[in-house]
């Protein structure tokens, strides 16, 4: 049986339907035409940044648009998100104390792309770093070439494949600090998503480090 090649403009369709129908329109304060037509100009570079890479798993998938924190805030984000085939909503760990979450910016390494929107190619969410400290984990990423994932990137892979986050398959977002020890990381909690936050030197077997390629497209 011949393998369906994968389509990356159908797959940024997909994505793009799944936001709209979870409710990113109205949380942008936008109508579901103008938010299409936001994200729109991506949709091309999705095609032609995913050339020659295989479709999705629930481990990597070739991209992923990414909406930021400029244009719809953290929990509200991850309220939209659940685990795959459930129904309870994610939660934010409460040991983010209130105004923290503001503080977590993107590394500089990451180069994020100002503005409401952006690409993200081939991310994995990092099993093989499963059991190793975010910093040593950051050391293994980087000499393959890759960054980590920030905040809001991990939300989009959450989001737009829920299966990404599995038992004993979690991950850190090292790609987002606060100027201290801790690394926020998506994980699961009584049957729902969490973003919390682990300490940068500390292990966990059930928590990996995801990544992706360098390069991130914005709109401009």
């Amino acid at each position: 049986m011949t393998e369906t090649p994968f389509n990356a403009e159908s797959e940024f369709d997909s994505q793009l339907d799944r936001l709209v129908q979870l409710g990113y329109p109205a949380l942008a304060g936008l109508t579901e035409s103008a938010f299409r037509n936001l994200v729109a100009p991506l949709r091309a570079r999705a095609a032609e940044g995913t050339a020659g890479l295989p479709a999705p798993t629930d481990a990597r998938v070739p991209f992923l648009l990414v909406i930021t924190r400029d244009l719809i805030g953290v929990p509200e984000r991850v309220e939209l998100t659940t685990l795959a085939g459930k129904r309870k909503p994610g939660v934010v760990d409460r040991n983010y104390a209130e105004d923290d979450l503001p503080r977590f910016d993107p590394i500089k390494e990451l180069e994020v792309p100002a503005g409401p929107a952006y690409l993200l190619f081939d991310v994995d969410r990092g099993e093989e770093f499963r059991n190793l400290a975010p910093a040593t984990a950051m050391e293994g990423i980087t000499a393959q070439g890759r960054l980590p994932l920030s905040i809001d990137e991990g939300l989009a892979f959450i989001t737009l494949h829920p299966a990404a986050l599995a038992s004993n398959r979690c991950f850190s977002l090292i790609g987002s600090r606060c100027g201290d020890k801790r690394v926020p990381a998506l994980w699961i909690s009584q049957g729902a998503p969490k973003l919390g936050w682990c300490w940068y030197g500390n292990p966990h077997t059930w928590l990996g480090s995801a990544s992706a390629r360098p390069e991130r497209i914005g709109l401009e």
